[in-house]
């Protein structure tokens, strides 16, 4: 389930800040945490409520909303949309980085429209955010698996190759056959990638994809992109698919060296 995106009001006029609350009600996933009537008000409810969403007004005491926005620190800083009754302040607004801008008087669809964009925002920067945090896991575990000792041994072409597990980048899966990736160097054997993946230690490779198996040693970044799948592009830059339904096992791989 996705969690609710908690939300700031900030606009001088209580009839204002009334009429959003109400459309605000009748959106799903919405919770309004504060309502604010001028700049400092507002600055100091977002650094304390630290919301996923900031409905802002532009002309307001105290401090008008682009005064609001640079006096945000980065980290502190929700999605934006301005709320405001001038449409001279457009331009400016998304120089601002404001993810829409709503010309009062607006009425429930366009308020619909702007948190949907909102939603579909967060989710990316929650994406975001995971990423980050795998890769920095990723980071810890490449420390704590240096140590480890094992070889693959893979019987082809006649002769018998002792493959060292860090030299592997990943393995592919093909009809009855798998491709071993190691450098410059692949190795294709007749044999299932479930039986190649009980042979690798589950410390260091995980299964991203049905098709795929990577070192996790040799990942260098991952990138979002849709559904909630992940691009994992390795050291040597080859890209590899991270599907939605194997995305746990990285997590938990990770979270396991931590």
């Amino acid at each position: 389930m996705v969690p609710a995106m908690r939300t700031i009001i900030a606009d001088d006029e209580p009839l204002a800040r009334k009429k959003l609350r109400i459309l605000l009600g009748e959106e799903p996933g919405v919770e309004v945490v504060a309502e604010c009537g001028d700049g400092q008000q507002t600055i100091s409810a977002v650094q304390d409520h630290k919301p996923d969403l900031l409905f802002l007004d532009i002309r307001m005491p105290d401090a008008d909303g682009f005064e609001v926005l640079s006096r945000l620190s980065r980290d502190a800083m929700p999605i934006v949309v301005f709320t405001t009754a001038y449409d001279q302040y457009a331009i400016r607004a998304f120089e601002a980085q404001a993810l829409d801008y709503l010309l009062k008087p607006f009425d429930g669809e366009r308020l619909h429209h702007a948190a949907e964009r909102a939603r579909a925002e967060l989710l990316k920067s929650s994406d975001r955010r995971l990423a980050y945090q795998m890769l920095d896991r990723l980071a810890e575990t490449r420390q704590t698996r240096q140590g480890a000792d094992k070889r693959l041994v893979i019987k082809t072409g006649g002769r018998v190759v002792f493959l060292d597990l860090d030299e592997i980048d990943w393995v592919e899966a093909a009809a009855n056959y798998v491709k071993v990736n190691a450098g410059k160097d692949s190795y294709v054997l007749r044999e299932a990638i479930g039986r190649i993946s009980e042979k690798l230690d589950p410390g260091r490779f995980v299964r991203i994809h049905r098709s795929t198996i990577v070192n996790i040693a040799k990942i260098k970044e991952l990138q979002p992109c849709n559904s909630g799948e992940y691009i994992a592009i390795l050291t040597n830059g080859k890209e590899l698919s991270c599907s939605r339904t194997y995305r746990n096992h990285l997590q938990q791989l990770i979270d396991k060296a931590i």
